[in-house]
């Protein structure tokens, strides 16, 4: 049997310096632009920061599964059967893998993140 994965996340790195990632490919209202640092990508898990500033996109058949927290900012999500929910700090989200819908960064967004395949 193997060793759980384990991965250290101080305070301080969440709210630390982030990578400029780009703008957001897809998007279809605003200029979402996003930043990112990564601190663990192997064995079919992505753990890191991710922060986009206003504006929205479509996300159709989500190809794995991803927790957040929502650092700052807000943000509204709405799946393709119209159901809504807003995030604001605190706030934890888990996408299903195949899940397809919309992104709306309201207030720019800072989250936490672990995606799996």
């Amino acid at each position: 049997m193997s060793s759980p994965l384990l991965v250290t996340v101080p305070d301080a790195e969440l709210a630390g310096e982030l990578e400029d990632w780009g703008p957001r490919e897809g998007a279809d209202s605003g200029t979402p632009v996003m930043s990112g640092r990564i601190f663990h990508d192997a064995d079919g898990f992505q753990v890191g920061i991710w922060e986009c500033t206003p504006g929205g996109w479509h996300i159709q058949n989500r190809p794995d599964s991803e927790t957040v927290r929502i650092l700052r900012g807000r943000a509204r999500l709405t799946d393709d059967g119209g159901t809504g929910v807003e995030l604001t700090p605190g706030d934890v989200l888990v996408l299903p893998k195949g899940w397809s819908g919309r992104w709306d960064i309201l207030e720019t967004v800072r989250k936490f993140y672990v995606t799996a395949r």
